[in-house]
């Protein structure tokens, strides 16, 4: 990125890569985000595991939010996908 913009929003799209590559792919996107705000759609949850604010959203609503650690001590529908 030639500009540092104070807000990012990514899609994060790594659903179909291999391991290898989405360890590439998370080591360049920790630099994007790297102080400056940040809104990521992630569809592996070890995208989003040292966010500071993680929001689960179903039906698009929000269905809890928290830190990895608070929502796996929860139980809730974030522990459950954990388990997948």
């Amino acid at each position: 990125m030639l500009a540092r913009p104070r807000v990012l929003v990514l899609d994060e799209a790594t659903s179909a890569v291999d391991t290898r590559t989405e360890l590439l792919i998370q080591q360049a996107m920790a630099e994007l985000r790297r102080e400056r705000t940040s809104f990521i759609i992630a569809h592996r949850l070890s995208t989003i595991r040292d966010a500071d604010l993680i929001l689960v959203m179903d039906a698009g609503r929000i269905i809890e939010r928290g830190t990895h650690e608070e929502l796996m001590w929860r139980h809730g529908r974030y522990w459950e996908m954990t388990r997948v």
